[in-house]
């Protein structure tokens, strides 16, 4: 087995793990939203404006790495076409299950999003919310979303920033110092968890550029002042967040 099958495996058990501890009982929140939220501390849609000028009605898209797919549910509301596609069927069985009590349907697809076996230019929209964007090799899914795209088509993915992982030890929060060096940072196991994938900016760029990007927009989210540490979430803390970026929203478009 290919080291990159052995990864998603991993990633596999531990979301099937995560899906009972605690996604499948945040679901239902999750897909109530009228607003969809950002990153750890839930940044308002209507304050970042990630998706300006872009009208979602109608639009097709495919959320790589879609978990509960609470975040296709928010588009699906707004009249786009989403279509989830996740690795564990742990997770899509909770999206199923959200799906029937919020009456709202898409297709969901069990498939590694680094090769979705979707046709070629067969959507407006791709997007990753720490789905692929972590999860997934980012030389084998930006190719992958590249591919799914039609010309003019946009790129949106939600990731932990650069510097809170150069900034991250084994099992405790993020640090106040350079603890990972950043030249030829890709691929992470963390202890008792899954492997995750990042590159530096510099890198994010070439590779985005390679497959026929444009970056338009790099969102760096600032915790708010009120903002405590996030139980589930607590890599890093509020604190560190109010002072840095832990998150970062990507935005690029195919030419």
């Amino acid at each position: 087995m290919a080291w990159s099958e052995a990864d998603a495996a991993r990633n596999r058990e531990l979301w099937t793990q995560t899906n009972a501890d605690y996604t499948a009982g945040s679901a239902p929140a999750a897909w109530a939203r009228e607003e969809m939220g950002w990153g750890i501390w839930q940044l308002p849609e209507s304050q970042l404006r990630v998706f300006e000028g872009i009208d979602l009605e109608g639009l097709a898209v495919v959320e790589l790495g879609c978990g509960t797919a609470y975040f296709s549910a928010w588009l699906a509301k707004r009249g786009a076409h989403p279509v989830g596609v996740d690795v564990t069927p742990a997770q899509l069985e909770t999206a199923r299950a959200m799906q029937e009590q919020f009456r709202l349907e898409f297709p969901l697809l069990e498939a590694n999003a680094e090769e979705t076996g979707l046709p070629d230019q067969s959507f407006d929209l791709a997007l990753s919310e720490y789905g692929a964007s972590i999860w997934c090799d980012p030389y084998r899914w930006i190719p992958e979303a590249a591919r799914l795209l039609r010309p003019g088509g946009h790129l949106v993915f939600l990731r932990n920033s650069t510097l809170v992982i150069l900034c991250s030890e084994d099992e405790v929060p993020a640090v106040e110092r350079l603890v990972n060096p950043q030249f030829g940072m890709h691929r992470f196991e963390w202890p008792d968890g899954g492997v995750e994938f990042h590159l530096a900016h510099g890198e994010w760029i070439r590779l985005l550029r390679e497959h026929g990007f444009e970056v338009e927009a790099l969102h760096e989210l600032q915790a708010p002042q009120d903002a405590q540490t996030h139980e589930a979430y607590d890599y890093v803390t509020a604190d560190w967040g109010r002072k840095w970026p832990a998150e970062e929203i990507w935005r690029a478009r195919k030419r």
